[in-house]
C-alpha cells in the first residue's frame, strides 16, 4: 500500500506509544473498507494526523463546524470526490486530507468505556479516515453503513466492536 502518514503528537499523549504504526494500521484498514479500497495500492496517498489538546480541538470545531466545545475527532477532507473514483487514478501523491484527535476527549470516552486509549484513538482514525473518504452519518442509512465499515475495519484489527454495549 502507498500510504504515508504524517503524525505529530502534542506532549499528553504517550510518547511510548507508536502513534505512526497505529495511525497507518487504522487508515489502511479504514481504506480497505471504504467504497475506494484500491485507492492506495494505485496512488500514494497522505494522510495527516495530529494528536492534540481539547482547547485545539475546541478552536478548530468553532472555527470550522461553529461548535465551540471540544469533540473527540475533527476530520478535514482535501480530495474531491470524483479524484477518489478509480476511473481518476493517476500517479500523482493525494493528500486525502486531516484527521485531529483531542486528547482529554479521547480518553474519558476511553475510560467510560473500560478500553484503551490506543484502541479507542484506532476507531476515532478509523471513523475519520472513513470521512476523508466521503463516508458520513447525516441520516440513518449513512450512519448504518459507516458503522458496519468501522465495525469491519477495526475486526482486521482485532479490536471489539466498539458499538456493542456490554452489561
Amino acid at each position: 500500500m502507498k500510504l504515508e502518514i504524517a503524525i505529530e503528537a502534542d506532549e499528553e499523549w504517550d510518547s511510548s506509544c507508536s502513534w505512526e504504526e497505529l495511525a497507518r494500521s487504522a487508515a489502511e484498514a479504514a481504506i480497505a473498507e471504504s467504497a475506494y479500497p484500491d485507492l492506495a495500492t494505485v496512488r500514494p496517498v497522505e494522510i495527516s494526523v495530529r494528536l492534540t489538546s481539547d482547547s485545539q480541538v475546541q478552536a478548530l470545531n468553532a472555527e470550522w463546524r461553529g461548535k465551540d466545545k471540544p469533540t473527540n475527532v475533527l476530520s478535514f477532507p482535501m480530495a474531491e470526490p470524483y479524484e477518489l473514483q478509480a476511473e481518476t487514478f493517476i500517479a500523482r501523491e493525494m493528500l486525502l486530507g486531516d484527521i485531529i484527535l483531542a486528547h482529554g476527549v479521547c480518553a474519558s470516552e476511553a475510560r467510560d468505556k473500560g478500553i484503551s486509549l490506543e484502541n479507542h484513538a484506532v476507531h476515532l482514525m478509523v471513523h475519520g479516515t472513513l470521512h476523508l473518504l466521503g463516508h458520513d452519518h447525516h441520516n440513518d442509512d449513512e450512519a448504518a453503513d459507516m458503522e458496519a465499515r468501522e465495525i469491519r475495519a477495526l475486526e482486521r484489527l482485532g479490536i471489539a466492536n466498539p458499538y456493542e454495549v456490554t452489561a
